[in-house]
């Protein structure tokens, strides 16, 4: 079994409520709190529709990675968002999707590197058809 990646600044985490998610946030800020073993955490919660808005919890270190807590007699949990990986385990880039009608020499420069396009320069040239 392995251990979960503790959540600190900048991680994206997803709230759920009564095992419902809620919301994504952006973890803005980790501070100990003056009660021994209790942490204020600042979030930016990312919500639908506008504005986000900023809270801060205080939590106790477990309930930021991931265990389950109560507020007002609620159940909430936090979960740490993982990006999934852009290339495979040996550091290749995964076959095309299907039906994405490229091939994998289209979408690189050369073997095992990403091409990066630049959004800058794609407003500099005019569009092709």
């Amino acid at each position: 079994m392995t251990k979960k990646s503790m959540t600190t600044v900048s991680d994206i985490v997803l709230i759920h409520l009564e095992d419902r998610p809620l919301a994504y946030a952006r973890v803005e800020d980790i501070e100990p709190d003056v009660k021994q073993g209790w942490f204020r955490i600042t979030l930016l919660i990312l919500q639908m529709p506008p504005p986000p808005a900023v809270v801060t919890w205080i939590l106790r270190d477990s309930y930021i990675d991931g265990e389950e807590y109560t507020m007002g007699g609620r159940r909430m949990r936090l979960e740490k968002v993982v990006a999934p990986k852009l290339f495979g385990h040996d550091g290749q880039e995964p076959a095309p999707s299907p039906g994405s009608g490229k091939s994998s020499s289209e979408k690189t420069d050369s073997p095992g590197k990403p091409k990066v396009i630049s959004f800058a320069d794609l407003k500099k040239s005019p569009r092709q058809p």
